[in-house]
């Protein structure tokens, strides 16, 4: 028998719906609940105990409705939070999202890499274990985006003021990198401005590894759905509003 109970995904707002889309590729039949904590975006420029805080009355919630497995879908999160979460819930799958460095070094191991990430992921421990572990042979330029996912949960990503911030963060590495690591899960949704900036680039970001890793944890659980299940995914928002959803669901309906 199959385990139809839900897995809960939760991001800082719009970017892990990012996450969310790689997610129901990789797993059709699953239900999925999404939600964004929109009212206390952008986390990546809070302190790293009042992410924690947020992110566990976010999961408190989800487990108490049920969910069978948590994905963190923000890298600000996991790196402040997912470590104490899967000890507080030991009992239930706890799946995060990291900088997409690995594939990217592997991809270009005399390359010029470009990470763009919030502030807090790239102080945090987790992020400098993975440049020292993986960041050996390349040259990788980590890049604090301020501002950036913030403006993202406005939408209108082709306005001019987007392409301003954009040009301010990261115009300078113009045909100079090779590879960019979207260290945020925001960032997936503006890789063809980010293009128009740099030039032509190969984009790493945590979608399709993070799916994976839920298959396998949910595998080796059993507690994967039927396959002849019919998959859902809703949305909600600490920002309760019918304009903040509707807003999620054409961030949802995006190609990335």
């Amino acid at each position: 028998m199959g385990d139809d109970r839900f897995v809960g995904v939760f991001d800082s707002g719009v970017g892990g719906i990012s996450i969310l889309k790689s997610l129901v590729a990789e797993l059709p039949n699953e239900t999925f609940r999404f939600f964004g904590d929109s009212a206390h975006a952008p986390y990546g420029d809070k302190p790293p105990e009042e992410v924690l805080r947020l992110s566990q009355s976010i999961v408190d919630t989800m487990v108490n409705d049920g969910a069978k497995a948590i994905v963190i879908a923000c890298n600000t999160a996991t790196s402040a939070a997912a470590r104490s979460l899967r000890t507080t819930y030991s009992d239930i799958p706890i799946v995060g999202v990291e900088p997409a460095l690995k594939p990217a070094t592997l991809a270009f191991p005399q390359g010029r890499i470009l990470v763009m990430a919030t502030a807090v992921t790239l102080a945090l421990e987790k992020f400098q274990r993975l440049a020292a572990q993986w960041g050996s042979g390349s040259q990788v330029i980590p890049v604090a985006c301020v501002g950036l996912a913030d403006r993202i949960e406005q939408g209108n990503l082709e306005a001019d003021d987007m392409h301003e911030l954009l040009l301010s963060l990261v115009g300078a590495y113009r045909g100079k990198v090779d590879a960019v690591v979207l260290g945020c899960t925001h960032y997936a949704f503006v890789k063809q401005q980010i293009r128009d900036i740099l030039g032509h680039v190969t984009f790493f970001d945590s979608g399709a590894g993070t799916a994976r890793q839920l298959r396998r944890v949910l595998t080796e659980r059993g507690t994967l759905a039927n396959a002849d299940s019919q998959g859902s995914v809703s949305f909600a928002s600490s920002k309760d509003t019918e304009e903040e959803l509707t807003l999620y669901r054409w961030f949802y309906r995006q190609e990335l």
